[in-house]
C-alpha cells in the first residue's frame, strides 16, 4: 500500500474555538442543514461521538457519491485537533484503501484561526491517484469550511 500526503491551511476570520467546535463537533447536524445538497444526514453506526465512533455520511442529491463511513480515530478539544478516516465507500472508488485527515485548529493573533488539515490517501497496492482526484477533494473541504464560516458570520449566535 503507498501513501500520497498532502496539507491545506485554511485562514478564517472566526476564532480557533468557535470554528473547531462547527468544523468538529456540530459538523453532523451543521453541514446537511446549510448544505444539504452536499450531505444528507449522518447516521452514527456506533460510539457517542468520541474516538472510535463509526459514521455514515449519505452525501445529498447535489453529490457523485452516495456514502462514505467515517471513523474517529482521535479528538482533542483543549488542543483543537481532530483525526478521523474514511474507510469505506464509493467516494474511494477502486485505487484508495482509506482516507485519514488530521485536523488542527490554531488561533492567530487577529483573533481568527488557521484550520490547518493533513490528507493522506492510502492506496490499494501501487495504484496511483490522480491530480484531479486530489484537487477535486481539496476543493469540497474548502467549500464546505468555507460554507460553515459563512453561516458561522451570518448566525453569530450559533
Amino acid at each position: 500500500m503507498g501513501a500520497i500526503t498532502y496539507d491545506t491551511e485554511i485562514p478564517s476570520s472566526i476564532s480557533a474555538a468557535k470554528i473547531f467546535k462547527a468544523v468538529v463537533l456540530d459538523v453532523d447536524t451543521l453541514v446537511p442543514k446549510i448544505m444539504p445538497q452536499a450531505i444528507k444526514n449522518v447516521e452514527i453506526l456506533e460510539g457517542d461521538g468520541g474516538v472510535g465512533t463509526i459514521k455514515v455520511i449519505h452525501f445529498g442529491e447535489g453529490s457523485q457519491y452516495k456514502s462514505v463511513q467515517h471513523r474517529v480515530d482521535a479528538i482533542d478539544k483543549e488542543n483543537l485537533t481532530h483525526s478521523y478516516s474514511i474507510v469505506e465507500g464509493d467516494v474511494l472508488g477502486d485505487v484508495i484503501e482509506s482516507i485519514t485527515y488530521h485536523v488542527k485548529i490554531v488561533p492567530t493573533e487577529d483573533g481568527g484561526s488557521i484550520c490547518k488539515k493533513r490528507s493522506i490517501y492510502n492506496t490499494k497496492g501501487d495504484a496511483v491517484i490522480s491530480e484531479e482526484k486530489i484537487k477535486e477533494g481539496k476543493e469540497s473541504a474548502m467549500v464546505m469550511f468555507k460554507a460553515i464560516e459563512a453561516y458561522l458570520h451570518a448566525n453569530p449566535d450559533a
